[in-house]
């Protein structure tokens, strides 16, 4: 045993409910610093495994956002051609956050919530609150059915 007890004993914790999850890691086996998973509750865990996956893609394309346009360039053209606003005009980082018209940014929001809504255009989701596409389809959480890379199906590791 350790100082703390034998960990193969405390059969009654919650927080085995999760110990044969993925990412479970010897000899720490399932870590949760800020006990958010010591009710137990399945269901809860796997929201929230979905949304630390969808975070994590978020600032996955926000890093190649900042990238791509510092190492390859802009596009051509206008950006908001009736405000004379080019897409060389809009600086990289925090500084776009205010040449970019406020359409743009509704564009972009009506964007997120077309895909959100409709798990990466596969029909209408009846997905509720606080819960995406991946949670209704089976697949588990941040698997939308997409194939590898999400290249329609074709594609397979």
């Amino acid at each position: 045993g350790s100082a703390w007890g034998d960990w193969a004993l405390y059969t009654e914790s919650p927080l085995r409910a999760f110990e044969n999850e993925l990412g479970v890691q010897a000899p720490y086996g399932f870590w949760d610093p800020l006990d958010l998973a010591a009710d137990g509750n399945k269901e809860t865990f796997l929201r929230r495994r979905a949304v630390e996956i969808k975070h994590g893609r978020v600032s996955m394309y926000a890093c190649i956002g900042y990238l791509v346009p510092e190492s390859i360039g802009k596009f051509p053209g206008y950006l908001s051609p009736s405000q004379g606003i080019k897409f060389s005009d809009v600086p990289n980082g925090l500084g776009a956050l205010s040449k970019v018209p406020m359409v743009g940014w509704a564009q972009i929001i009506l964007f997120c919530g077309l895909i959100e809504n409709t798990g990466f255009f596969q029909g209408r989701q009846n997905i509720g609150i606080m819960k995406d596409a991946s949670m209704t389809n089976g697949l588990g959480p941040g698997n939308y059915g997409l194939g590898w890379l999400g290249a329609f199906n074709k594609l397979k590791p």
